[in-house]
């Protein structure tokens, strides 16, 4: 069972244009309303696909009220930790090419007590989870050190970590060793200090981190794919997407097909190829919508076991 954990999650509303311009007035093709945040996406698209997961959020608010709905429409299981503050609400205008601009709000902001609420839950549906994944962005009155604890409580209890973060509380809970991490090649960069504008320099700064104690990263590269490096290897997949509708939660999708195939006893490389056709499924649906079996058997994903250093990624 894997457990994940969204401390800023949001209800997600997606529009659809023909085109968008600033300052203009338009009327949308298309909306839907969408339960987000990483790691609640997360969840979501394990349990589309057949995996046991539990889902640790923050409720709060009309929107919290309405993320509980669309979370029991869905049949996801969760573990509600009610705060004052209202969950926050994102708006993502999608165009037809699958041009996504995202408007996100900050989220409420935490008393200690509520901290140490979410803190608890966690841990305690860690205790019969697989693995605990520790997602998205931190709202305001949670120190940046709350990844890294909760890294360092998981493993105290033999329980594996995947951490998909940005910014100070990704390098922070780097520093805790991680069994997973998931940057995108920005946060891979932002972690090491350095640009990285080819698929040897990724390989070189995610070597880098695995040299320090991290079991695996495994980096999302856009329309260039993603690349899996640990000790043992470095390998690179990719699938095309002939109609990609949104980009919404691909990301989160990516990351959940390689805990679905882990969950299921697949190899590195089998788990590889699996997240890059969760993701691709993903980028074929409309607004924040997670991939289903049928769309993901969908996906031819190549793989390259030595990429070639020099290859340029697509800014």
């Amino acid at each position: 069972m894997i457990v994940t954990l969204t401390p800023n999650p949001s209800l997600d509303r997606t529009i659809a244009v023909p085109v968008l311009r600033r300052g203009a007035v338009m009327r949308a093709t298309d909306s839907r309303e969408d339960p987000g945040g990483k790691g609640l996406n997360v969840s979501r698209a394990l349990a589309q696909n057949g995996t046991a997961t539990v889902a640790v959020l923050p409720i709060g608010g009309v929107y919290g009220g309405v993320m509980l709905d669309l979370l029991a429409a869905q049949e996801i299981d969760v573990v509600p930790v009610p705060i004052a503050g209202s969950t926050r609400a994102n708006v993502a205008v999608v165009e037809p090419d699958g041009t996504t601009t995202k408007l996100n709000e900050q989220g409420p902001c935490f008393s200690p007590e509520e901290v140490d609420a979410l803190r608890t839950a966690t841990a305690t549906a860690s205790a019969r989870a697989g693995w605990v994944v520790c997602c998205g962005s931190l709202p305001p009155g949670i120190d940046d050190d709350f990844y890294a604890d909760l890294v360092e409580r998981c493993h105290a209890q033999g329980v594996k970590v995947a951490v998909d973060s940005s910014g100070e509380p990704m390098t922070r809970a780097l520093a805790a060793l991680p069994d997973l991490v998931k940057p995108n090649r920005v946060e891979l960069a932002e972690a090491v200090g350095r640009a990285l504008p080819t698929v040897g320099d990724v390989v070189e700064a995610a070597h880098g981190l695995v040299a320090t104690g991290i079991g695996r990263v495994l980096v999302s590269l856009g329309r260039d794919g993603a690349l899996l490096v640990d000790a043992e290897r470095a390998v690179r997949a990719v699938a095309r997407v002939d109609n990609p509708l949104s980009t919404v939660g691909a990301g989160d999708a990516f990351l959940a097909g390689y805990l679905h195939a882990v969950a299921a006893g697949k190899d590195a490389e089998e788990a590889l190829c699996t997240a890059i056709a969760f993701g691709a499924a993903a980028v074929s649906r409309s607004g924040s919508q997670m991939p289903t079996p049928e769309g993901v058997a969908a996906v031819t994903v190549t793989v390259e076991r030595d990429p070639d250093p020099a290859t340029p990624l697509d800014d």
